[in-house]
């Protein structure tokens, strides 16, 4: 049966009328954390992921202090919470979102740090992934501490530095702290994900020296399409072609230049992979010398599709989409050429089968080092609390919606129970001008930024009626 808060008119009004009062404030604060470039470097002092994520994560704080909610940092600087609603020994529940981001990558028109509003969307790395949904939760706390209302479970604002880059943060915060009963990870899609599939991660590593082509680059990261790409080559001959530009250095010596369309590894439908633009290049205008040629037929058979089918990797299970594979990043280093593999894969597959499936496509042409690997997350999606979830997100957008699986990895898969929830709409179209998670011009829409802090609060409080 659903809950009388949703039915409930008056209290309805009252979240709307408390998040259209905040709604420069949030905005602002949205901008203060957009503007530390709070992406991995080496480790400082008091700074383990180094000191764009600390600094983020001060912030965060900070913004928490001021908004009248209990902050603290803990674990090694690793990870930081506000909380509303005192211990009483049962148990608490619990928001987990993100201050760190992947680099801002070419491309963007303007300053991907100062946050800028277009036609009604925010637009700035992390605004979407996640600054913007961890400025929600603490919004809705907020909520809560200054509507009095006592709460059954004290509830935190989690803050993690370290999600695009592995998430060892969450497990010096699990040693140190009981999981909670059920946690809400905004750094989705809406409506709520109870399934995330397995995340695997390798590199396939050439066994050649380098010939013709000297040295190669492209990508910032594993887990996003690259939007760009180059390499110095050794050739007579060349012109543009194929999405590259070929220029000259010197008589016999070329620099290759490729633009792609970037996004996330978990969602590559649209993009367009400058590795992918480079390697067919390098191909079509015979450049690569004989030891050199099985490794990039190897790289072009990664990136002729990313269902993994080039490599032999296709699987499906019925509960997740099939099986994504994007090669993200490349490098020479040492010598040799090192390709990144972004595996996204559902209940039918694992790690180890991924391994061996890749080994047997490299031959001779290539190492596999395994990176990582993560197994599928998934709850039952009758699970009380994602029903919970789910009624909320209607009760505020009137949208008849169920639970989903997705290929993205989050927080929640760290926790017993757990799910990621929004704020994106993947069916809500863009402007041209915005662009994607990881990609150029990440954008949110500020009205669905308000509208997902409207289902964060009644999600909350409907979590606070339930037995855990």
């Amino acid at each position: 049966m659903m809950s009388e808060l949703f039915q409930d008119s008056a209290l309805l009004q009252e979240i709307d009328r408390f998040v259209e009062e905040q709604k420069d404030s949030i905005v602002r604060d949205i901008g203060r954390l957009v503007a530390i470039p709070s992406v991995q470097s080496e480790p400082e002092p008091g700074a383990p992921y180094g000191p764009g994520p600390r600094q983020a994560l001060d912030c965060a704080l900070g913004i928490a202090g001021e908004l009248g909610l209990k902050a603290a940092g803990c674990c090694g600087n690793r990870m930081g919470y506000a909380q509303v609603g005192e211990e009483r020994g049962e148990g608490y529940l619990a928001t987990i979102s993100h201050v760190d981001v992947v680099p801002a990558g070419e491309g963007w028109p303007e300053d991907p740090f100062t946050l800028r509003e277009q036609e009604g969307y925010l637009i700035g790395r992390g605004v979407t992934d996640d600054k913007g949904p961890s400025i929600l939760c603490l919004y809705a706390l907020k909520y809560l501490q200054d509507s009095g209302r006592r709460l059954r479970y004290p509830i935190r604002a989690l803050l993690g530095s370290s999600e695009e880059i592995g998430m060892d943060d969450i497990g010096y915060y699990l040693a140190e702290y009981p999981a909670p009963l059920f946690c809400v990870s905004p750094d989705s899609d809406f409506p709520a994900v109870n399934g995330e599939k397995g995340i695997y991660h390798a590199r396939l590593v050439s066994r050649h020296q380098p010939d013709r082509v000297l040295d190669i680059a492209g990508g910032v990261a594993p887990n996003a399409v690259a939007a760009a790409a180059t390499a110095r080559v050794r050739a007579d001959a060349l012109r543009d072609g194929g999405g590259v530009h070929a220029e000259q250095l010197e008589p016999g010596l070329w620099q290759l230049s490729a633009a792609g369309i970037s996004g996330h590894a978990s969602m590559p439908e649209g993009t367009v992979s400058a590795i992918a633009l480079l390697v067919d290049y390098l191909l079509e205008n015979g450049i690569p010398g004989p030891d050199e040629l099985p490794y990039f037929h190897l790289l072009q058979r990664l990136h002729r599709n990313t269902d993994g089918s080039g490599l032999g990797l296709q699987s499906a299970d019925g509960r997740f989409t099939p099986l994504t594979a994007v090669g993200g990043k490349i490098s020479t280093e040492n010598g040799v050429i090192a390709q990144t593999i972004d595996c996204r894969y559902g209940t039918t597959m694992s790690g180890e089968k991924i391994t061996a499936l890749l080994r047997s496509a490299a031959g001779k042409a290539a190492d596999v080092q395994e990176d990582s690997d993560e197994a599928p997350f998934y709850m039952e999606p009758d699970h009380p609390a994602i029903q919970a979830c789910i009624d909320s997100y209607r009760a505020v957008t009137g949208e008849d919606t169920r639970p989903q699986t997705i290929g993205g990895g989050t927080y929640a898969r760290h926790f017993p129970k757990a799910c990621s929830f929004g704020p994106e709409h993947r069916d809500r179209p863009m402007p041209d001008f915005c662009g994607p998670i990881h990609g150029v011009n990440e954008a949110a829409g500020l009205g669905d930024l308000l509208e997902a802090l409207k289902i964060y609060i009644l999600t909350l409080l409907r979590l606070e009626e339930l037995d855990y």
